[in-house]
């Protein structure tokens, strides 16, 4: 049902139109007026309010017409917020208005075996040329278009795309991007796709400008040629440096039969699936968090040039717990390069330290620039292709006292951290990754950890809360790196995500 290779949208009128209609809005938060709240002074053309109920009134400072065929201005791009019952006579008029878009947020058409409405409704759309989204969805967030699926959503627009069967977890991965210093250039929520499929959408950010890395959450492709030309489109971004990270729900039997529900499609089978990864070159991640972790590390960063990981750490115990992690990851821990080893034993004293790879600097750990003299030797080892640091930033309080009593008085030791790994960070040409160690939880051990993420984001150093992430990250990239390699498209004069 969705859209032909030779066929061509003008997307513009969806992803940044003039002017916007509501269908159905009210002041009910759950139904048109949710979307009247998320948008009201920040789209920046015109709104429309549409509700015979309320014709003629105010709604949020926005007058309320009976119908869109009140309005003699062009309408761009229209929301449904009505009883899916309503949906196909409503159609009609969104048609003779000749507005090109249309989002369906009505739920009760598949999903629930109400086939021959889901029917008439694409009957409609293709009467008029209407374009769909959905139904069963949230539609579209473009910051810099104004258009926003949920409140309190960034205005600061990035290069992070986005396709979501989904609508509410859209909305969560879209606050979460926040978190790993992503922010979105457009996010979509598909839900049942009647009409627009997620390789419709595929093929406008292959060659969007703003979108650099693409995130897709999906549950279901309606038809086995939907899927051919999904696989198809997932490779060529993925072949055109646009990784596109595949979170794929459905592995469980309670899952499969919540996806019936949910867009009335078949889960499908796993085995294919994770084939589909493999053939596109796409990494499958398991969700949210690993979504937007492994984003972030497309974005702050370049691909490494081998599997091969250098380590620092402080505590024993702790390195070797990470190489237990990082090699269940298919990562090497290789040994270096005894120039680099006996660069480093000229400013590590050889007193509960140890100058293998991983590196532990023990108590030396605590000084900035031990840290950051560390980081430049792993740089310059040929063994080594990315460098991972842990670090502990609740504890920065406690060792303050004690650099104070070796003379550095009034040190802030996370902005001395921060200051050196930046310093670090200029000059370094391999790519570096940081895991920020949870040891305690209260307020000023979140502040510390926060406030040290929060910086070296900010100084594109990619931020993982544990070992296993980080492992799991790291193994991903890799893995795109070697597609690429596969395919004579790695290396290139110019990498960047």
């Amino acid at each position: 049902m969705s859209l032909k290779n030779d066929q061509k949208i003008d997307w513009d009128a969806l992803f940044y139109p003039n002017a916007l209609g509501i269908i159905g809005a009210s002041y009910d938060p759950a139904g048109g007026g949710f979307f009247a709240r998320a948008m009201k002074d920040k789209f920046r053309g015109e709104i429309y309010l549409f509700n015979p109920k309320l014709a003629g009134k105010k709604l949020f400072d926005l007058k309320v017409y009976s119908s869109i065929l009140d309005v003699s201005e062009p309408i761009d791009y229209v929301i449904l917020a009505v009883p899916a019952r309503l949906v196909p006579n409503l159609l009609e008029e969104v048609g003779q208005k000749h507005v090109p878009f249309c989002t369906i947020f009505s739920s009760g058409f598949r999903e629930v075996g109400n086939e021959d409405l889901e029917k008439k409704t694409l009957e409609v759309a293709r009467k008029y040329n209407i374009r769909l989204i959905g139904p069963n969805c949230i539609g579209v967030y473009n910051p810099k278009a104004g258009l926003y699926f949920a409140f309190e959503q960034s205005r600061k627009a990035g290069n992070f795309g986005g396709i979501f069967q989904s609508g509410g977890l859209a909305q969560n991965v879209a606050q979460l991007a926040v978190s790993y210093g992503l922010y979105i250039s457009k996010f979509i929520s598909i839900g049942n796709s009647l009409d627009l499929s997620p390789a419709d959408f595929l093929n406008y950010f292959q060659t969007d400008e703003y979108t650099k890395i693409i995130g897709i959450y999906i549950e279901n492709l309606r038809s086995v040629s939907q899927g051919r030309r999904f696989m198809m489109k997932v490779k060529e971004c993925n072949l055109n440096r646009k990784p596109v990270i595949l979170w794929r729900a459905g592995y469980g039997e309670a899952t499969k039969k919540a996806i019936m529900s949910h867009t009335g499609g078949l889960a499908g089978n796993n085995k294919i699936w994770s084939a589909v990864g493999k053939q596109t070159g796409s990494p499958v991640v398991n969700n949210s968090n690993e979504l937007a972790a492994l984003a972030s590390a497309f974005n702050l960063t370049h691909l490494p040039e081998t599997r091969n990981v250098g380590v620092i750490g402080i505590g024993g115990g702790s390195t070797i717990e990470a190489i237990d992690i990082l090699e269940k990851y298919n990562l090497k821990i290789p040994a270096l390069s005894e120039k680099i080893i006996n660069k480093m034993m000229r400013f590590i004293p050889d007193v509960n330290t140890n100058v293998t790879n991983p590196i532990d600097l023990g108590g030396m750990g605590i000084q900035p620039n031990i840290y950051y003299r560390t980081i430049l030797a792993l740089d310059t080892d040929p063994n080594i292709s990315s460098i991972l640091f842990i670090k502990d930033p609740e504890r920065f309080g406690g060792f303050e006292s004690i650099l104070e009593e070796l003379g550095y008085s009034g040190l802030d030791l996370n902005r001395e951290f921060i200051r050196y790994i930046s310093k670090a960070k200029s000059v370094c040409t391999k790519p570096m990754y940081c895991v920020m160690l949870k040891i305690n939880e209260g307020f000023e051990e979140y502040k510390s950890r926060y406030k040290f993420k929060l910086k070296l984001l900010n100084r594109n150093v990619p931020v993982f809360e544990s070992l296993d992430l980080a492992g799991s990250i790291l193994d991903k990239v890799n893995s795109y790196r070697e597609f690429l390699q596969k395919h004579g498209k790695y290396p290139k004069l110019e990498q960047s995500f």
